[in-house]
């Protein structure tokens, strides 16, 4: 009874494109991602069978009541709307009554599927899709006012390629920070008779795991999660933060043993009294140091860029966990039953 009910209120959510090119035909056509639901009514595979129309920009208006209908009506278009104020249902009716061949319905928000009853689904003949508040002004500032758009739903790849990429990054990291890691391990032990220089001691330094240390780690996540579900709106800055300082800490650990291999940048600062200075570190060191604080610095700065800021994320972070696999050692596996 319960697995019915809840069947009841399922809603089918499938990704999609809508095609736009401008009318003059001036400029090459762009694909954006739209959300929908064929329950409404189900979109073509091929964008060669999807009807290509005028897309009608009224976002001004959000579509719930007869008086936001412009003149004339939607006769063979497809009009952008805003969402809110009314159901999807009621949006996509006053479409479809007035002669609208589809309805684009736009969001500020996290796209959610448009959903419906089954009657609804029912008394509903033309497609309706969700498209984000982004991808309408850069339709706007691409194509300019006068636009022809087509949906269509593309058939899903059976090899997702995207997922082999993600596949590869994680085993790869696994596996370059279990070789580093236990490559120096091996060196240390044939190198134990030396006596090493003060920088190369500090990067062969490793932090054995105990149990108060995981009890500690356990508390610490526990209450940073209790803490981001009561203050998330600052304390997101803080997490990001941390993000940035450990991953310059890491992409630093990562890089300094190409860095030490140039010949040059070899001299070191002057005598001073300054933390960590007094140790009068390499110049090309330092140098390392600058470029990687710039990088976190950089991806803190422009993270919410779309097109380049989650590659430098997943360098920064594929950096950091090199770092930790190399450093983290686990003596025994008693540990992991904590």
């Amino acid at each position: 009874l319960v697995v019915k009910f809840l069947l009841c209120f399922q809603v089918y959510c499938e990704y999609g494109m809508v095609h736009v090119l401008s009318e003059k035909g001036s400029s090459k056509g762009k694909d954006y991602c739209i959300l929908f639901n064929s329950q409404w009514a189900h979109l073509p595979h091929d964008l060669g069978k999807a009807s290509l129309l005028q897309l009608q920009d009224q976002t001004a208006s959000v579509l719930c009541s007869p008086s936001d209908v412009p003149d004339g009506g939607f006769n063979n278009q497809i009009p952008m709307v805003m969402r809110g104020n009314c159901t999807f249902y009621e949006k996509v009716r006053l479409a479809q009554i007035n002669g609208a061949r589809g309805l684009l319905i736009v969001s500020r928000e996290r796209l959610v599927p448009p959903g419906g009853n089954r009657s609804q689904y029912e008394e509903i003949d033309i497609p309706v899709a969700l498209l984000s508040y982004t991808d309408m002004l850069d339709i706007g500032k691409s194509f300019g006012s006068s636009v022809k758009g087509a949906m269509y739903a593309p058939n899903e790849p059976v090899l997702d390629y995207n997922m082999v990429i993600i596949f590869v990054m994680a085993v790869g990291t696994v596996a370059i920070g279990g070789y580093w890691a236990g490559s120096r391990d091996v060196k240390k032990r044939y190198m134990k008779h030396k006596r090493d220089d003060g920088a190369e001691k500090h990067d062969d330094e490793t932090v054995d795991v105990t149990p108060v240390m995981i009890c500690v780690f356990v508390v610490m996540c526990c209450s940073m999660l209790v803490l981001l579900y009561f203050f998330y709106d600052h304390l997101v800055y803080v997490i990001i933060g941390i993000f940035c300082l450990a991953a310059s800490i890491g992409l630093y650990s990562c890089l300094s043993p190409f860095v030490r291999r140039f010949p040059l940048g070899k001299c070191r600062i002057p005598d001073n009294n300054l933390p960590y200075f007094h140790k009068r570190p390499q110049v090309r060191m330092l140098l390392l140091a600058v470029f990687c604080i710039s990088v976190s610095i950089v991806w803190g700065i422009f993270r919410n860029e779309d097109q380049w800021a989650w590659v430098l994320q997943d360098a920064l972070g594929i950096a950091f966990c090199l770092y930790m696999l190399k450093t983290i050692r686990l003596p025994t596996f008693k540990v992991c039953k904590l």
